[in-house]
């Protein structure tokens, strides 16, 4: 059973529990990961259909972006934490969808690209993808969502260099 979260506003919150901050629904990292949740509810049922994992496609996003990358660049690309991107890299190497190789600069790193196979799965997915993004356009507006991705953008950058590594990487 959920419990509903009390509401200093209606006088019924124990006073120990107002704090001076605002309201939960209205801080930041929780606006965005609505925003997220709400986006990706629309991608999941595609990415089952197709095997995939949110984290997988990622990965193979991308992946097929460049040539190939380092492990520990791909999790910072990729948002994921070592153990993580680890097991996903297993996983997608498993079913063919990348290929590891050892770096020739240092033997003790490895080298990730997106595979044949890989490159096939991401070409079934994409005309599926791209309705999704269509739709998402029609229903928000193109030039909201332009706007909203300049947006985050100047966010992002606006907020660079604070905070650790790990603070940055995030899980899903």
């Amino acid at each position: 059973m959920t419990k509903k979260l009390a509401d200093p506003a209606d006088g019924n919150a124990p006073a120990a529990r107002h704090v001076p901050m605002r309201d939960f629904s209205r801080s930041l990292p929780m606006s965005l990961l609505r925003a997220r949740e709400a986006v990706m509810r629309q991608f999941r049922p595609s990415l089952r259909e197709h095997g995939l994992t949110e984290q997988q496609w990622r990965i193979l996003r991308a992946l097929a972006a460049i040539e190939a990358v380092e492990v520990t660049e791909l999790a910072r690309t990729a948002f994921l934490l070592g153990p993580s991107l680890s097991r996903i890299l297993r996983d997608l190497e498993a079913r063919n969808l990348i290929e590891r190789k050892t770096a020739k600069a240092d033997q003790r790193r490895s080298m990730v690209s997106i595979s044949k196979e890989g490159v096939k799965l991401m070409a079934a997915v994409a005309p599926t993808s791209e309705a999704i993004y269509a739709e998402i356009t029609r229903r928000f507006g193109a030039r909201k969502l332009v706007e909203l991705q300049e947006m985050l953008g100047e966010l992002e950058q606006s907020l660079a260099g604070r905070g650790s590594a790990d603070e940055t990487i995030a899980e899903g």
